[in-house]
């Protein structure tokens, strides 16, 4: 089955083929490590994870690169604010990127290049364009300049003068032209840097991720991803910098996910609206978040609102419910991915909610199903989840998970035997009465033939 990618560079969807055959390298960009990552950082990854995961249903190998950006000017700032050491501000905010990532069941990428780990690759790049004459240094400065690239641009239909107009554009004296942006910046005193041709200096952002690249990865990749916002300048100034210094395609295919509203607002600082992932998670579980990121196709703005989390935590309880309802039955059998509707919607341009949709249809199915049908079905709802990194806990953790905060699992147990001895004694009301005493506490209780279920609401 082919795999269809809407590739930003040729505005289309293309049949996604690897330039090596069963191999594929895809680099996204990754964090600045100076704060805890929002909901809006969270999205490429929780896309490109549901990518990366799609991708090893086709080829033998899957190589991908999310890189960690530690030195910056906001990380600067950051530790001066803090009184504290720049080392002591990009582990910290790494490991709880890392941690955060992990609740939203992101799989680790197979590389995690760091930014300080790889500036000989960087001087050396900044090297090959000043020799080529797509840089130049001037007070300490070395800049690429725009006008030696004839297509600069391409990637988000700009010219250099719609790129001008109305854009902030740093004017400095050492620019040739307003547009040229740093390779490689003096550090001012305190700051971190490293020895170079052009003095002690620190990388431009821009540099990193087409260093890091070529150095991991090769000189062309298949997949670079990132949220739109990075369409320009970032991703237009890599292709810049990698093509104009080694020559060949840099990449094949670009993707980048829509932005995040925050209750049909845009998230940003001024309106006090920023949603940090750590903070979500102390009400919602990681995979309520994941499955609401999902629950919008990734090229489409996605409003992010307490409506959406209920939705998404409601419909998981209820694909969870299915789930425990068919829990005696062994898998034992393999998925042909092949013709399954949920694996044609991944695969044109990563549908999710199309691929969502199907779950709910196999769910529909599994609850008409004759026994025979049930294992094969069970199977494949798991398979689908797996692919989008959801419903993979035990539906009982799902369902009577306990936060530490409301009535334990025995406290519940024992009142349901309670409530079994009431009615034996004929004692309905005192039965209804521990019903009701168990809702008000978030409990719902399930009869059926086969005895009381319980679940947390």
């Amino acid at each position: 089955m082919a795999l269809k990618l809407y590739n930003t560079l040729g505005g289309k969807k293309e049949v996604f083929e690897p330039i090596e055959p069963g191999v594929v390298k895809m680099y996204v960009c990754g964090p600045t490590v100076y704060n805890l990552a929002h909901i809006g950082n969270a999205r490429p990854v929780v896309v490109f994870d549901t990518l990366f995961r799609l991708l090893q249903t086709h080829f033998d190998e899957v190589i991908y690169a999310r890189n960690i950006t530690d030195v910056d000017d906001k990380i600067i700032a950051a530790a001066r604010e803090g009184n504290r050491s720049i080392e002591s501000v990009t582990e910290e905010f790494t490991a709880r990127y890392r941690e955060d990532m992990g609740e939203l069941n992101a799989l680790p990428p197979t590389l995690e290049p760091h930014a300080t780990h790889n500036i000989a690759p960087m001087i050396a790049l900044t090297e090959k364009l000043i020799e080529k004459g797509h840089a130049y240094a001037a007070e300490g400065h070395v800049l690429f300049a725009v006008e030696s690239m004839a297509d600069y641009g391409k990637l988000s239909g700009r010219s250099l003068d719609d790129m001008l107009a109305g854009a902030r554009v740093e004017v400095a004296s050492y620019k040739r032209h307003p547009g040229d942006f740093v390779l490689w910046k003096p550090a001012k005193e305190g700051e971190p840097g490293w020895d170079s041709p052009w003095g002690f200096g620190r990388p431009g952002w821009h540099l990193e991720c087409s260093a890091m690249i070529r150095e991991h990865l090769g000189e062309t990749i298949d997949i670079h991803g990132g949220g739109r916002d990075l369409i320009f300048p970032h991703h237009e100034n890599e292709i810049a910098q990698s093509r104009c210094a080694h020559g060949g395609d840099y990449v094949r295919y670009w993707m980048h996910n829509a932005y995040i509203d925050i209750d049909g607002e845009k998230m940003s600082k001024s309106l006090g609206n920023v949603r940090t992932v750590r903070d979500l998670l102390q009400k919602y579980r990681g995979e309520t978040l994941r499955f609401a990121l999902l629950s919008a196709h990734y090229r489409s703005p996605l409003n992010f609102s307490a409506e959406v989390l209920e939705q998404a935590d409601a419909t998981l309880t209820s694909l969870y419910n299915t789930l425990r309802e068919v829990d005696d039955i062994p898998l034992d059998m393999e998925v042909q991915l092949a013709g399954e509707p949920f694996y044609e919607a991944l695969n044109d341009d990563l549908n999710t909610p199309v691929a969502i949709a199907e779950i709910h249809a196999l769910a529909k199915q599994l609850h008409k199903a004759a026994d025979e049908e049930k294992p094969a079905l069970k199977a494949k709802i798991l398979v689908a989840g797996n692919l989008l990194g959801i419903l993979n806990q035990h539906p009982e953790d799902w369902l009577q998970g306990d936060d530490g905060e409301g009535i334990s699992a025995e406290d519940v147990e024992a009142a349901i035997q309670a409530r079994q001895d009431a009615k034996a004694a004929k004692d309905y009301a005192r039965a209804d009465a521990i019903r009701e005493e168990l809702l008000q506490q978030g409990v719902v209780l399930e009869d059926s033939r086969e005895g009381t279920k319980w679940r947390r609401g």
